[in-house]
């Protein structure tokens, strides 16, 4: 395994919760339940810069580690430049078997879902928490089938 996947998976970065944080989201599996959730402490002077961030899971390692590796990269973005690490990540997905995808896309949406309740609350502070649910699901097919048999 590559030392920086172990790293991130041994002692994941940016793991738990900003109290008092400017925006939250979250990413879900509306397959099995799990879910991400990112806390946004956001610094605003010309546009919205992620100034701290966390994440906590209810997921596999794997949902873990993309979440160390996301927000890593995350920290001192521009909105704009979040959206296009989004982007990036999600484009990166396609090339991957949907099981293999989901954990990351789970990450992706979720830090989306942060920004866009940022920009939403800067017009109404109650606006709720935004949840993007993913498109692709961790089940292997053959797992698919056999729950399907089992039900």
């Amino acid at each position: 395994m590559d030392s920086n996947l172990l790293e991130h998976m041994m002692q994941p970065k940016n793991y738990g919760v900003i109290e008092n944080s400017d925006s939250e989201g979250i990413g879900k599996n509306p397959h099995n339940g799990e879910k991400v959730i990112i806390f946004l402490k956001v610094k605003n002077e010309n546009e919205p810069i992620i100034e701290d961030i966390k994440f906590q899971a209810i997921g596999c390692m794997t949902t873990v580690i993309a979440g160390s590796i996301i927000t890593s990269e995350a920290v001192g973005l521009t909105f704009e430049r979040g959206d296009a690490l989004v982007g990036a990540t999600l484009g990166m997905l396609d090339s991957i078997p949907p099981e293999e995808a989901a954990c990351s896309e789970m990450v992706a949406l979720a830090l989306k879902a942060a920004m866009d309740t940022y920009m939403e609350r800067q017009k109404d502070s109650d606006f709720p928490m935004i949840t993007y649910k993913i498109l692709n699901n961790c089940a292997t097919n053959e797992e698919n089938q056999q729950g399907s048999e089992n039900e």
